[in-house]
């Protein structure tokens, strides 16, 4: 079991408090969680990646364990402590601006 924090406009959008948890079929990676996210929670296709290319959104991070793993491959393996639900995936938006 995957657990993965969004930022507060993601869980006002899904409707969710707190943490959500994923159960994930085969490697757990950047892309296997999102892809299973999405399919939970079809309202937030598109807002974590775009519709066609699947790259990351510019103004959200990705963290986990300490590291941000926001330029890491989607198709790397999630860390351990990320993958045996240990440690929380964090998606983080970006603050910006002068």
């Amino acid at each position: 079991m995957i657990r993965l924090a969004l930022p507060y406009h993601l869980r006002t959008l899904a409707k969710v408090a707190g943490e959500v948890e994923l159960e994930i079929k085969g490697p757990a990676t950047q892309r296997a969680m999102l892809d299973a996210l999405e399919a939970r929670y079809p309202m937030l296709s598109g807002t974590i990646r775009d519709h066609v290319s699947k790259e990351r959104r510019p103004f959200l991070r990705f963290f986990a364990c300490g590291e941000d793993l926001s330029f890491e491959s989607a198709d790397a393996p999630l860390p351990e402590k990320v993958a045996s639900g240990q440690e929380p995936f964090l998606i983080v938006g970006a603050i910006s601006g002068g």
